[in-house]
C-alpha cells in the first residue's frame, strides 16, 4: 500500500463515522475548544483544499499564500469559514469531492517533484503523510465527540514515519533549540510488526504502539495516559512537548486521572 492508497482509505473511514450523524450530534462539541464536529469537518476541508490546490497549481497556491497573516488561529479561521457557512449536506459533498480531488493531484505530481507548501515545498508523498495527520488528530477530536472507537490497520506506518521526520517541531513551536542527538524509535504497528527508525544504539529512545505514539504526536492524549516510554532526560522531555504538526503546540490534553479527579 502506497501513502496515497493509505490517504484515501483512511479518509473513508472517516467518512463512514459522520455519514450517519443527526443535528445534535454535527453541532456536538469537540476538544478543541469552540468547534463542533462541523468545525472539524469544515476544517479538513479547507486543509485538503489547500493541498489540491498546492499540487495542481502552485502559482495559484502561492498567491493564496501571500494573503496569509502572521496570526496563526486567525488564518486558521477565516479558511474554514466559508465551509463551515454551508449547511451539512452541502458541506459533505465539498469535503468529499475537495477530499478526492487533493488526493488525485497529490498522486499525479512526479515523486522527485516538490509541492509548494506552508513553511517549506514537500514532496507529495509528504504531504500526503501530513493528510494522513490531519484526518488523524482531527478524526480522533470527532471520535472523542461522539464516543466512538476507530480501529486501525498497518496504514498507520506512514504517519508514524512522518512524526519522526517532524520530531523537532515541538522544540520549535516553543522557540527552543531542538537538541542535536538523534534518538532511535521503536514503534509496534497494529500487526504487530515494528517499525524501527534511528540509530540502533541510540541512549535517547521511544518504544510503544503506533496508535498510542499517534495520539501523543497529535496531542489528543497525554503522554502518562499511553503506551508509549523513553528512555533518556532527553527523550522523556520530548514526551512532553511531541508534535508533529507546524503552529502553536496549545494546552495539549491533561492525564486522565487529573480529569477524573476535577484538576
Amino acid at each position: 500500500m502506497d501513502v496515497f492508497t493509505a490517504l484515501r482509505a483512511t479518509g473513508d473511514d472517516f467518512d463512514r463515522m459522520v455519514a450517519d450523524l443527526d443535528h445534535e450530534q454535527w453541532s456536538r462539541p469537540t476538544p478543541a475548544p469552540g468547534w463542533t464536529v462541523k468545525h472539524q469537518v469544515a476544517h479538513l476541508t479547507s486543509v485538503f483544499g489547500m493541498a489540491g490546490t498546492a499540487a495542481g497549481d502552485g502559482d495559484r497556491f502561492r498567491a493564496v499564500l501571500a494573503t496569509l497573516s502572521d496570526d496563526f488561529d486567525a488564518n486558521v479561521a477565516a479558511s474554514m469559514a466559508p465551509h463551515l457557512a454551508l449547511d451539512v449536506p452541502e458541506l459533505v459533498r465539498r469535503w468529499q469531492g475537495t477530499k478526492a480531488g487533493a488526493i488525485t493531484a497529490l498522486a499525479a505530481v512526479p515523486a522527485d517533484t516538490p509541492v509548494p507548501w506552508l513553511v517549506n515545498p514537500l514532496p507529495p508523498a509528504v504531504l500526503a503523510s501530513a493528510g494522513m495527520m490531519e484526518l488523524f488528530g482531527h478524526g480522533q477530536d470527532v471520535a472523542d465527540a461522539l464516543g466512538v472507537t476507530r480501529e486501525w490497520d498497518d496504514r498507520i506506518g506512514f504517519l508514524v514515519g512522518f512524526a519522526v521526520r517532524t520530531k523537532d517541531f515541538g522544540y520549535l513551536a516553543r522557540g527552543e533549540q531542538p537538541p542535536g542527538e538523534e534518538f532511535r524509535f521503536e514503534i509496534t504497528a497494529p500487526s504487530g510488526r515494528r517499525w524501527d527508525h534511528g540509530p540502533e544504539d541510540a541512549a535517547q529512545r521511544v518504544t510503544g504502539s503506533a496508535v498510542d505514539f499517534c495520539l501523543l504526536v497529535t496531542r489528543r492524549r497525554h503522554h502518562a495516559d499511553l503506551d508509549v516510554r523513553a528512555e533518556g532526560e532527553t527523550a522523556s522531555r520530548w514526551l512532553e512537548l511531541a508534535q508533529c504538526y507546524r503552529g502553536p503546540a496549545g494546552p495539549g490534553r491533561r492525564p486522565a486521572s487529573t480529569v477524573a479527579a476535577g484538576r
